[in-house]
Protein backbone atom coordinates (compact mmCIF):
# COMPACT_ATOMS: atom_id res chain seq x y z
CA UNK A 1 0.00 0.00 0.00
CA UNK A 2 2.25 2.99 -1.49
CA UNK A 3 0.23 6.46 -1.41
CA UNK A 4 2.27 9.19 -1.67
CA UNK A 5 0.82 12.04 -0.82
CA UNK A 6 1.80 15.78 -1.05
CA UNK A 7 0.53 18.64 1.33
CA UNK A 8 -1.52 21.43 -0.78
CA UNK A 9 0.40 23.94 1.19
CA UNK A 10 3.94 22.94 0.31
CA UNK A 11 3.43 22.40 -3.76
CA UNK A 12 5.78 25.20 -4.95
CA UNK A 13 3.91 24.82 -8.04
CA UNK A 14 0.84 25.44 -6.42
CA UNK A 15 0.74 28.21 -4.16
CA UNK A 16 -2.64 27.07 -1.90
CA UNK A 17 -2.55 29.72 0.40
CA UNK A 18 -1.48 32.90 -2.02
CA UNK A 19 -3.26 36.32 -1.11
CA UNK A 20 -3.58 36.39 -5.38
CA UNK A 21 -7.19 35.70 -6.68
CA UNK A 22 -7.06 32.13 -8.43
CA UNK A 23 -8.66 31.93 -11.60
CA UNK A 24 -12.31 32.85 -12.34
CA UNK A 25 -14.71 30.59 -10.48
CA UNK A 26 -16.32 27.85 -13.28
CA UNK A 27 -13.67 28.74 -15.69
CA UNK A 28 -10.03 26.74 -14.18
CA UNK A 29 -8.21 24.82 -16.83
CA UNK A 30 -5.02 23.42 -16.70
CA UNK A 31 -1.69 23.57 -18.44
CA UNK A 32 -2.87 22.08 -21.53
CA UNK A 33 -5.85 24.09 -21.85
CA UNK A 34 -8.22 21.45 -20.59
CA UNK A 35 -11.20 22.85 -17.83
CA UNK A 36 -12.01 21.16 -15.02
CA UNK A 37 -15.63 19.42 -15.37
CA UNK A 38 -15.62 15.88 -13.84
CA UNK A 39 -15.31 15.31 -10.16
CA UNK A 40 -14.87 11.64 -9.05
CA UNK A 41 -15.22 10.30 -5.40
CA UNK A 42 -14.38 7.17 -3.80
CA UNK A 43 -16.23 6.71 -0.60
CA UNK A 44 -14.72 3.63 0.18
CA UNK A 45 -11.92 1.45 -0.67
CA UNK A 46 -13.04 -1.71 -0.05
CA UNK A 47 -15.21 -4.14 -2.33
CA UNK A 48 -16.98 -7.46 -1.77
CA UNK A 49 -15.45 -8.26 -5.00
CA UNK A 50 -12.26 -10.00 -6.03
CA UNK A 51 -11.97 -9.11 -9.45
CA UNK A 52 -8.38 -10.49 -11.03
CA UNK A 53 -7.62 -7.07 -12.90
CA UNK A 54 -8.68 -4.93 -9.95
CA UNK A 55 -8.39 -5.96 -6.61
CA UNK A 56 -6.76 -9.52 -6.68
CA UNK A 57 -7.60 -11.87 -3.69
CA UNK A 58 -3.05 -12.33 -3.61
CA UNK A 59 -2.98 -8.75 -2.68
CA UNK A 60 -6.56 -7.39 -1.17
CA UNK A 61 -6.72 -10.99 0.86
CA UNK A 62 -8.00 -10.81 4.85
CA UNK A 63 -4.99 -9.17 6.32
CA UNK A 64 -4.82 -6.42 3.61
CA UNK A 65 -4.98 -3.04 5.62
CA UNK A 66 -8.49 -0.85 4.04
CA UNK A 67 -8.64 2.53 5.55
CA UNK A 68 -10.15 2.64 9.26
CA UNK A 69 -13.72 4.44 9.58
CA UNK A 70 -11.49 7.43 11.53
CA UNK A 71 -9.93 8.15 7.83
CA UNK A 72 -12.50 8.08 5.65
CA UNK A 73 -14.24 11.93 4.77
CA UNK A 74 -17.20 12.26 6.44
CA UNK A 75 -20.56 13.13 4.49
CA UNK A 76 -20.44 16.20 5.46
CA UNK A 77 -16.83 16.68 4.62
CA UNK A 78 -17.35 15.54 1.12
CA UNK A 79 -20.80 17.72 0.70
CA UNK A 80 -18.42 20.78 1.42
CA UNK A 81 -15.31 20.07 -0.95
CA UNK A 82 -17.73 18.83 -3.54
CA UNK A 83 -19.51 22.20 -3.33
CA UNK A 84 -15.89 24.04 -3.83
CA UNK A 85 -15.35 21.83 -6.66
CA UNK A 86 -18.75 23.09 -8.39
CA UNK A 87 -17.16 26.74 -8.15
CA UNK A 88 -14.33 25.53 -9.73
CA UNK A 89 -16.21 24.47 -12.99
CA UNK A 90 -17.04 20.80 -12.08
CA UNK A 91 -20.56 19.94 -13.49
CA UNK A 92 -20.49 16.22 -13.10
CA UNK A 93 -20.00 14.06 -10.03
CA UNK A 94 -19.53 10.09 -9.88
CA UNK A 95 -19.20 7.89 -6.61
CA UNK A 96 -17.16 5.24 -7.01
CA UNK A 97 -15.22 2.79 -4.36
CA UNK A 98 -14.17 0.00 -4.29
CA UNK A 99 -17.62 -0.11 -3.97
CA UNK A 100 -19.72 2.16 -3.41
CA UNK A 101 -22.61 0.75 -2.18
CA UNK A 102 -20.83 -1.22 0.84
CA UNK A 103 -20.67 2.75 1.91
CA UNK A 104 -23.62 2.89 5.03
CA UNK A 105 -26.33 5.48 4.60
CA UNK A 106 -25.18 6.32 0.86
CA UNK A 107 -28.06 7.65 0.19
CA UNK A 108 -27.91 10.94 2.68
CA UNK A 109 -24.80 11.38 0.65
CA UNK A 110 -26.49 11.69 -2.43
CA UNK A 111 -29.04 13.57 -0.79
CA UNK A 112 -27.05 16.00 0.13
CA UNK A 113 -24.73 16.32 -3.32
CA UNK A 114 -28.03 15.91 -5.39
CA UNK A 115 -28.87 19.41 -3.91
CA UNK A 116 -25.82 21.16 -4.79
CA UNK A 117 -26.15 23.75 -8.03
CA UNK A 118 -23.91 25.29 -10.78
CA UNK A 119 -23.10 28.79 -10.35
CA UNK A 120 -26.04 29.17 -13.23
CA UNK A 121 -28.20 27.46 -11.04
CA UNK A 122 -28.22 24.10 -13.13
CA UNK A 123 -28.49 20.39 -11.14
CA UNK A 124 -25.32 18.23 -11.75
CA UNK A 125 -25.40 14.92 -13.56
CA UNK A 126 -25.02 12.83 -9.98
CA UNK A 127 -23.64 8.80 -11.05
CA UNK A 128 -22.80 6.05 -9.35
CA UNK A 129 -20.81 2.84 -10.44
CA UNK A 130 -21.13 -0.27 -9.00
CA UNK A 131 -20.64 -3.84 -9.30
CA UNK A 132 -24.07 -4.74 -8.81
CA UNK A 133 -24.18 -6.84 -5.98
CA UNK A 134 -26.48 -5.01 -3.83
CA UNK A 135 -28.07 -2.94 -6.41
CA UNK A 136 -31.01 -4.79 -6.75
CA UNK A 137 -32.56 -3.85 -3.09
CA UNK A 138 -30.75 -0.51 -3.25
CA UNK A 139 -31.95 0.73 -6.89
CA UNK A 140 -35.22 2.90 -5.81
CA UNK A 141 -33.62 4.84 -2.99
CA UNK A 142 -30.75 5.38 -4.82
CA UNK A 143 -32.85 7.35 -7.22
CA UNK A 144 -35.65 8.72 -4.42
CA UNK A 145 -32.06 10.38 -2.90
CA UNK A 146 -31.74 12.06 -5.81
CA UNK A 147 -28.93 9.68 -8.28
CA UNK A 148 -29.30 10.28 -11.68
CA UNK A 149 -28.33 7.02 -13.05
CA UNK A 150 -25.92 4.37 -12.44
CA UNK A 151 -23.19 2.38 -14.78
CA UNK A 152 -22.45 -0.83 -13.81
CA UNK A 153 -19.51 -2.69 -14.25
CA UNK A 154 -20.19 -6.65 -15.71
CA UNK A 155 -17.21 -8.40 -17.46
CA UNK A 156 -19.26 -11.68 -18.60
CA UNK A 157 -22.57 -13.27 -19.00
CA UNK A 158 -21.51 -16.79 -18.42
CA UNK A 159 -21.85 -17.50 -14.79
CA UNK A 160 -18.97 -20.02 -14.34
CA UNK A 161 -16.48 -17.33 -16.00
CA UNK A 162 -18.03 -14.30 -14.31
CA UNK A 163 -17.44 -16.08 -10.73
CA UNK A 164 -14.09 -16.81 -11.73
CA UNK A 165 -13.75 -13.14 -12.35
CA UNK A 166 -15.06 -11.91 -9.66
CA UNK A 167 -13.73 -14.40 -7.52
CA UNK A 168 -16.26 -14.68 -4.42
CA UNK A 169 -18.30 -17.37 -6.49
CA UNK A 170 -20.75 -14.07 -6.74
CA UNK A 171 -23.71 -15.62 -9.41
CA UNK A 172 -24.43 -13.35 -12.88
CA UNK A 173 -27.99 -13.59 -12.21
CA UNK A 174 -27.97 -11.16 -9.08
CA UNK A 175 -26.03 -8.61 -11.55
CA UNK A 176 -28.79 -8.95 -13.58
CA UNK A 177 -31.19 -8.65 -11.45
CA UNK A 178 -29.48 -5.31 -10.43
CA UNK A 179 -29.57 -3.96 -13.63
CA UNK A 180 -33.44 -5.08 -13.69
CA UNK A 181 -34.50 -3.00 -10.51
CA UNK A 182 -32.15 0.38 -12.07
CA UNK A 183 -33.80 0.34 -14.59
CA UNK A 184 -37.39 0.11 -13.21
CA UNK A 185 -36.38 2.63 -10.92
CA UNK A 186 -35.34 4.99 -13.36
CA UNK A 187 -31.40 5.40 -12.97
CA UNK A 188 -30.68 5.66 -16.94
CA UNK A 189 -29.56 6.11 -19.55
CA UNK A 190 -28.13 2.81 -17.41
CA UNK A 191 -24.51 1.94 -19.01
CA UNK A 192 -22.80 -1.55 -18.83
CA UNK A 193 -19.25 -1.27 -18.25
CA UNK A 194 -16.88 -4.18 -19.55
CA UNK A 195 -13.42 -4.80 -18.85
CA UNK A 196 -12.27 -6.99 -21.51
CA UNK A 197 -8.70 -9.00 -21.22
CA UNK A 198 -7.85 -10.92 -24.12
CA UNK A 199 -7.88 -14.56 -23.40
CA UNK A 200 -10.02 -14.63 -20.12
CA UNK A 201 -13.48 -12.57 -21.13
CA UNK A 202 -13.25 -11.93 -24.68
CA UNK A 203 -15.29 -14.87 -25.89
CA UNK A 204 -17.81 -12.70 -23.89
CA UNK A 205 -17.71 -9.68 -26.22
CA UNK A 206 -20.42 -10.63 -28.82
CA UNK A 207 -22.95 -12.56 -26.23
CA UNK A 208 -23.32 -8.97 -24.37
CA UNK A 209 -23.82 -7.29 -27.59
CA UNK A 210 -26.68 -9.96 -28.47
CA UNK A 211 -27.91 -9.68 -24.66
CA UNK A 212 -27.94 -6.12 -24.40
CA UNK A 213 -28.95 -4.87 -28.13
CA UNK A 214 -32.42 -3.24 -27.78
CA UNK A 215 -32.73 -2.95 -23.90
CA UNK A 216 -32.10 0.65 -23.68
CA UNK A 217 -28.76 -0.21 -22.35
CA UNK A 218 -25.44 1.29 -23.60
CA UNK A 219 -22.92 -1.38 -23.33
CA UNK A 220 -18.96 -0.15 -23.15
CA UNK A 221 -16.18 -1.97 -23.80
CA UNK A 222 -13.18 -1.05 -21.73
CA UNK A 223 -9.38 -2.24 -22.78
CA UNK A 224 -7.66 -4.36 -19.95
CA UNK A 225 -5.42 -0.73 -18.44
CA UNK A 226 -2.35 -0.73 -16.90
CA UNK A 227 -3.70 0.84 -13.40
CA UNK A 228 -1.98 0.42 -10.18
CA UNK A 229 0.66 -2.37 -9.42
CA UNK A 230 -1.17 -5.32 -8.23
CA UNK A 231 -3.00 -6.62 -11.76
CA UNK A 232 -0.26 -8.16 -13.06
CA UNK A 233 -0.93 -6.21 -16.66
CA UNK A 234 0.55 -7.46 -19.78
CA UNK A 235 -0.12 -5.53 -22.81
CA UNK A 236 -0.02 -8.99 -24.70
CA UNK A 237 -3.38 -9.11 -22.61
CA UNK A 238 -4.98 -5.79 -24.39
CA UNK A 239 -7.95 -6.46 -27.14
CA UNK A 240 -7.85 -3.59 -28.91
CA UNK A 241 -11.28 -1.79 -29.36
CA UNK A 242 -11.00 -2.03 -32.70
CA UNK A 243 -11.12 -5.59 -32.91
CA UNK A 244 -13.96 -5.72 -30.44
CA UNK A 245 -15.79 -3.00 -33.40
CA UNK A 246 -15.04 -5.67 -35.93
CA UNK A 247 -16.25 -8.46 -33.62
CA UNK A 248 -19.57 -6.94 -33.23
CA UNK A 249 -20.45 -5.12 -36.61
CA UNK A 250 -19.83 -8.68 -38.01
CA UNK A 251 -23.04 -9.74 -36.37
CA UNK A 252 -25.11 -6.12 -36.57
CA UNK A 253 -23.48 -3.90 -38.70
CA UNK A 254 -22.16 -0.26 -36.97
CA UNK A 255 -22.04 3.55 -37.37
CA UNK A 256 -20.05 6.29 -35.71
CA UNK A 257 -21.92 8.79 -33.40
CA UNK A 258 -20.60 11.84 -32.30
CA UNK A 259 -19.62 12.09 -28.87
CA UNK A 260 -22.46 13.81 -26.54
CA UNK A 261 -19.73 16.38 -25.17
CA UNK A 262 -16.31 17.36 -25.43
CA UNK A 263 -13.90 14.90 -23.39
CA UNK A 264 -16.49 12.09 -23.50
CA UNK A 265 -14.01 8.68 -22.84
CA UNK A 266 -16.01 6.66 -25.55
CA UNK A 267 -16.25 6.42 -28.47
CA UNK A 268 -20.19 5.88 -29.69
CA UNK A 269 -21.22 3.77 -32.26
CA UNK A 270 -24.92 2.72 -33.14
CA UNK A 271 -26.82 -0.01 -34.42
CA UNK A 272 -27.49 0.12 -37.78
CA UNK A 273 -30.73 -1.31 -37.25
CA UNK A 274 -31.21 0.96 -34.83
CA UNK A 275 -31.02 -1.16 -31.67
CA UNK A 276 -29.40 1.11 -29.39
CA UNK A 277 -25.31 1.81 -29.25
CA UNK A 278 -22.60 0.59 -27.93
CA UNK A 279 -18.85 2.22 -26.65
CA UNK A 280 -15.35 1.80 -26.56
CA UNK A 281 -13.06 2.99 -24.13
CA UNK A 282 -9.62 2.57 -25.71
CA UNK A 283 -7.31 4.39 -22.97
CA UNK A 284 -4.39 2.22 -24.30
CA UNK A 285 -4.37 1.88 -27.98
CA UNK A 286 -6.25 5.45 -28.40
CA UNK A 287 -5.24 7.66 -25.40
CA UNK A 288 -7.69 10.53 -24.68
CA UNK A 289 -5.73 12.90 -22.59
CA UNK A 290 -5.71 15.84 -24.47
CA UNK A 291 -9.61 16.18 -23.32
CA UNK A 292 -9.67 14.43 -19.93
CA UNK A 293 -11.21 17.03 -17.56
CA UNK A 294 -11.53 14.55 -14.68
CA UNK A 295 -9.89 14.48 -11.01
CA UNK A 296 -10.44 11.99 -8.78
CA UNK A 297 -10.86 12.37 -4.69
CA UNK A 298 -9.95 9.37 -2.95
CA UNK A 299 -11.90 7.76 0.26
CA UNK A 300 -9.43 9.57 2.25
CA UNK A 301 -9.28 13.26 1.04
CA UNK A 302 -6.59 13.27 -1.47
CA UNK A 303 -6.72 14.12 -4.74
CA UNK A 304 -5.45 12.71 -7.94
CA UNK A 305 -5.09 14.11 -11.31
CA UNK A 306 -5.26 11.36 -12.93
CA UNK A 307 -5.93 7.38 -12.97
CA UNK A 308 -2.54 6.90 -13.66
CA UNK A 309 -0.98 9.10 -11.04
CA UNK A 310 1.10 8.28 -8.26
CA UNK A 311 0.85 11.00 -5.97
CA UNK A 312 -2.06 12.52 -4.49
CA UNK A 313 -2.74 15.86 -2.54
CA UNK A 314 -4.47 16.29 0.60
CA UNK A 315 -7.43 17.63 0.47
CA UNK A 316 -8.67 16.17 4.30
CA UNK A 317 -6.11 17.92 5.92
CA UNK A 318 -7.13 21.08 5.07
CA UNK A 319 -10.77 20.07 4.98
CA UNK A 320 -9.98 19.45 9.04
CA UNK A 321 -7.41 22.20 9.67
CA UNK A 322 -9.46 25.26 9.93
CA UNK A 323 -9.14 26.52 6.56
CA UNK A 324 -12.13 28.59 4.75
CA UNK A 325 -14.28 27.38 1.92
CA UNK A 326 -12.13 30.44 -0.28
CA UNK A 327 -8.66 29.14 0.16
CA UNK A 328 -9.88 25.19 -0.48
CA UNK A 329 -11.36 26.87 -3.65
CA UNK A 330 -8.23 28.64 -4.12
CA UNK A 331 -5.97 26.07 -3.45
CA UNK A 332 -8.07 23.62 -5.71
CA UNK A 333 -8.03 25.99 -8.49
CA UNK A 334 -4.45 26.14 -8.37
CA UNK A 335 -3.68 22.39 -7.86
CA UNK A 336 -5.66 21.90 -11.27
CA UNK A 337 -3.77 24.91 -13.09
CA UNK A 338 -0.41 23.19 -12.49
CA UNK A 339 -1.65 19.91 -14.00
CA UNK A 340 -0.24 18.91 -16.71
CA UNK A 341 -1.11 14.46 -16.58
CA UNK A 342 -0.82 12.53 -19.74
CA UNK A 343 0.06 9.52 -18.63
CA UNK A 344 -1.76 7.28 -21.74
CA UNK A 345 -0.10 9.12 -24.51
CA UNK A 346 3.05 9.01 -22.73
CA UNK A 347 2.29 5.38 -21.55
CA UNK A 348 6.07 3.85 -23.68
CA UNK A 349 7.62 6.60 -22.19
CA UNK A 350 6.47 7.05 -18.92
CA UNK A 351 8.63 5.92 -15.61
CA UNK A 352 7.54 2.85 -13.97
CA UNK A 353 7.32 4.54 -10.33
CA UNK A 354 4.41 3.50 -8.44
CA UNK A 355 0.97 4.27 -8.94
CA UNK A 356 -2.12 4.29 -6.64
CA UNK A 357 -4.31 1.52 -7.03
CA UNK A 358 -7.36 1.89 -8.83
CA UNK A 359 -9.46 0.33 -6.02
CA UNK A 360 -8.51 3.75 -3.86
CA UNK A 361 -9.64 6.06 -6.05
CA UNK A 362 -12.32 4.36 -8.40
CA UNK A 363 -12.05 4.22 -12.10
Amino acid sequence: MNRRVIPLNELSAVPAFSSAPGAPRGSVVDRLARPLRDLRISVTDRCNFRCVYCMPRTVFGHDYPFLPHSALLTFEEIERVARLFVTQGVEKIRLTGGEPLLRKHLERLIERLAALRTPDARALDLTLTTNGALLARKARALKDAGLTRVTVSLDALDDTLFKRMNDVDFPVSSVLEGIEAAHAAGLGPLKINMVVKRGTNDSEIVPMARHFRGSGTVLRFIEYMDVGRSNGWNMTEVLPSADVIDQINAHWPLVPLDAHYPGETAQRWQYADGAGEIGVISSVTRAFCSSCTRIRLSTDGNAYLCLFAGTGHDLRALLRGGVSDEQIADAIARLWQAREDRYSQLRGQAAGGPRVEMSYIGG
